[in-house]
């Protein structure tokens, strides 16, 4: 008897190790394909400098939908097709502008009261914002350090402009914790301060870069009070509003032309290929088509778009044939409503479609780390026995939570596990929302990286099933 089971141990060993081999060898094949032979560098460049900024309604929107469509195409998938959904349709409307003027302070002593010159700030109108009209609004900046201190100051902004300086942690290893962390200012920093009487409101960026550049984001109202314009500004301009501060008055006039038109046409572009052997178990892979419309959108995410297409192509090269079916989407309005994402749910728990795992690359074409996963524990620890094969790779770290925030929904309505590639993140929010999110910004060899990571993780998904 024992002889019988040590013979039956080393019989699963083996077909265990073999097993092992066969999966290493398939993805150093992916592997080799793609940083070799891979079209992903160059399709970033046409969607980044021949397209653009891709904002839901606009006329980039549109252009990146058919090119996403021809892309997949020309990547070999079988079957491409748009599944429509009504996308908001902000408009900034004009260029955003912010400048101060300010009277010294007579508790500064030696110095009597003086006209100091009037100081343009570097700033750019929140996205789905309200603008001020060629007018402006002006008043009085009050600063606050946190949605607490405009608590303690709530009498003192009424008709006034709330300037809330909050400073990305930077005791956070993991920027996207210091991003969770100040993002409440930008979501919900205007309709707090409305709540009170404020005029506008002017918020540090979500940022702890080093430069000047203004970053965007959604914002949203409560519709219990006005609206009121808002913008963000440069880190450098928010250190000198803050610092000025100290010891004198300072006005401020800000101009904004934002406003929305009728809800319009969108479209998710996805790619269909059918699984062989278990067609009706679906395994997704995608990123978000939309950008902010201040920026090339490189990072965010034509990156995640590329390595999407990437992985069409890379299978497609290499003869692989799946197992279950595989649908690659480029997802709609992300940015400001995540109405792709929602729709593509939607239809999924419609049709009683079975998502056996979602995939989303949605932090930048950094080098990969790892991935997150959104599972129960027995699925993540099936999936965590992989780590070790994607380790030569850069991405065999893999935590027990995260996700995309468009494949979220399939989470919520369907159950489905869902994971998020991790870039290295140190460097993402230098970039994020901001005009310097262009081509040039992202490295080929760590854009390819990420594609091979996210190709091997699939393959796994596969061939083994959750």
């Amino acid at each position: 008897m024992r002889r019988f089971i040590l013979s039956a141990f080393a019989s699963v060993s083996i077909v265990y190790c073999t097993a092992q081999t066969d999966d290493s060898l398939m993805i150093r094949k992916i592997a080799s394909e793609i940083l070799v032979n891979s079209q992903a560098y160059e399709n970033l460049r046409y969607l980044t400098k021949q397209i653009g900024p891709r904002l839901a309604g606009s006329g980039g929107m549109v252009k990146s939908e058919k090119w996403g469509y021809q892309a997949f195409q020309k990547a070999g998938a079988d079957k491409v097709f748009m599944q429509e959904c009504m996308v908001p349709y902000w408009v900034r409307g004009g260029k955003d502008e912010a400048f101060v003027t300010g009277i010294q302070s007579a508790k500064v002593k030696g110095l009597a009261d003086a006209r100091i010159t009037k100081k343009s700030l570097d700033v750019i109108a929140l996205g789905n914002s309200i603008g001020s009209g060629p007018k402006g609004i002006a008043g009085e900046v009050v600063e606050v350090s946190s949605f607490e201190d405009l608590e303690q100051k709530k009498d003192q902004v009424k008709g006034k402009i709330v300037f809330y300086n909050y400073h990305f942690k930077k005791d956070f290893v993991e920027t996207f914790d210091g991003y969770s962390d100040a993002v409440k200012y930008r979501g919900g920093g205007p309709g707090n301060a409305a709540k009170y009487g404020a005029a506008g409101v002017i918020i540090r960026s979500i940022s702890h870069g080093e430069n000047n550049h203004p970053h965007t984001g959604g914002t949203r109202y409560d519709s219990a009070y006005p609206k009121i314009p808002a913008v963000a500004v440069g880190l450098q301009d928010a250190d000198w509003l803050s610092k000025e501060l100290e010891s004198k008055k300072l006005n401020m006039t800000i101009k904004t032309y934002g406003y929305f038109k009728p809800d319009t046409i969108g479209h998710n572009v996805i790619a269909e290929w059918k699984g062989s052997a278990f067609p009706d178990e679906i395994i997704t892979v995608g990123a978000h088509l939309d950008s902010w419309d201040n920026c090339e959108g490189a990072h965010d995410d034509g990156a995640g778009c590329i390595q999407t297409i990437e992985i069409v192509r890379a299978f497609k090269a290499i003869g692989y044939q799946p197992k279950r079916t595989i649908r690659f989407v480029l997802f709609a309005n992300e940015e400001n409503g995540v109405r792709g994402g929602n729709k593509y749910a939607a239809v999924a728990k419609e049709k009683n479609e079975q998502h056996v795992f979602a995939l989303e690359s949605d932090a930048g074409g950094f080098t990969p780390r790892g991935f997150g996963f959104t599972a129960k524990p027995e699925v993540f620890a099936k999936i965590k026995s992989w780590e070790h094969l994607l380790r030569p790779y850069g991405g065999g770290y893999f935590a027990p939570e995260g996700s995309g925030v468009d494949i979220a929904p399939l989470n919520r309505t369907l159950g489905t596990t869902i994971a998020g590639l991790m870039p290295d993140s140190q460097r993402y929010f230098d970039y994020h929302h901001a005009r310097n999110d262009v081509f040039e910004a992202v490295n080929k060899r760590e854009l390819d990286l990420g594609a091979v990571n996210m190709a091997a993780l699939i393959y796994l998904v596969d061939k083994y099933g959750l």
